[in-house]
């Protein structure tokens, strides 16, 4: 089949887009579900400047996105880093085995009581929970990347005498995986964000935080502002994180 060219693609998902605002619109409108249910679309712009006149939106906002970037960089650097290694050395993957076993399966909620308890109801103790979401993704990302790498590429290195760990980590190992990295890096991005809404339920300011306070009164046109003000972010944050991507990767084209 011939494939569509790029104006008539960027117009079906327009139209994609526009049948479900219609569709969500009408729900409501035919009565299928109460407004206090499930807001219009018609009824957030409005919602949406208000959070903006009141600044509870900023606030929101700015909060989150701390949380959001300091525990993606952490979260990310540290799974990537230990990732790396057991992936170079068989002894320690073995020796990290069965604690990668035990401790994976735990969702990131799970660990909110120690969260709090280790740094209270702050912004230490978001970051914590959003760490622990993405470490795991960018980890296993990383182990499986190094491990995939060819062997003989390592053989290569050794001939030309690159033998030292450093050498082979740098002109071999990471030049050959950082595709594989990259896409667990942009899966985090998005897993970071699902965080981000999980470390904030219990009292620290955010997004989370007013999306709670909101569902507590029904507010659930104020619930939408901040869903899609997530969905816009997270788009803004992904294009930004593809483009620098794709010009860091030229060399591989």
């Amino acid at each position: 089949m011939p494939k569509p060219s790029q104006s008539k693609r960027l117009l079906l998902a327009f139209a994609g887009v526009a049948a479900f605002l219609l569709l969500w619109e009408a729900v409501p409108w035919f009565g299928l579900v109460r407004p206090i249910l499930l807001p219009p679309p018609s009824a957030i712009p409005e919602t949406f400047w208000r959070e903006v006149q009141s600044g509870a939106w900023h606030t929101a906002v700015l909060s989150s996105l701390g949380h959001y970037l300091w525990g993606l960089f952490l979260g990310s650097f540290l799974g990537v880093a230990l990732g790396v290694l057991a992936g170079m050395s068989r002894s320690l993957e073995d020796f990290t085995s069965w604690v990668v076993r035990l401790l994976r399966p735990i969702p990131g909620l799970a660990w909110v009581p120690f969260a709090i308890i280790w740094f209270g109801v702050t912004p230490s103790a978001a970051i914590f929970i959003i760490v622990v979401g993405v470490f795991w993704i960018n980890f296993f990302a990383a182990l499986g990347a190094v491990q995939a790498v060819d062997r003989d590429l390592i053989e290569l290195a050794d001939a030309f005498g690159h033998r030292g760990p450093v050498a082979k980590l740098f002109k071999v190992i990471l030049p050959a995986s950082v595709s594989p990295i990259m896409a667990g890096l942009r899966t985090g991005l998005g897993q970071a964000w699902m965080a981000v809404v999980a470390a904030e339920l219990f009292g620290v300011p955010g997004l989370g935080q007013r999306m709670m306070q909101a569902s507590s009164l029904l507010a659930t046109d104020i619930v939408v502002v901040y869903m899609i003000t997530m969905a816009v972010l997270y788009g803004i944050i992904d294009s930004t994180f593809v483009a620098v991507r794709d010009r860091l990767l030229r060399w591989k084209a």
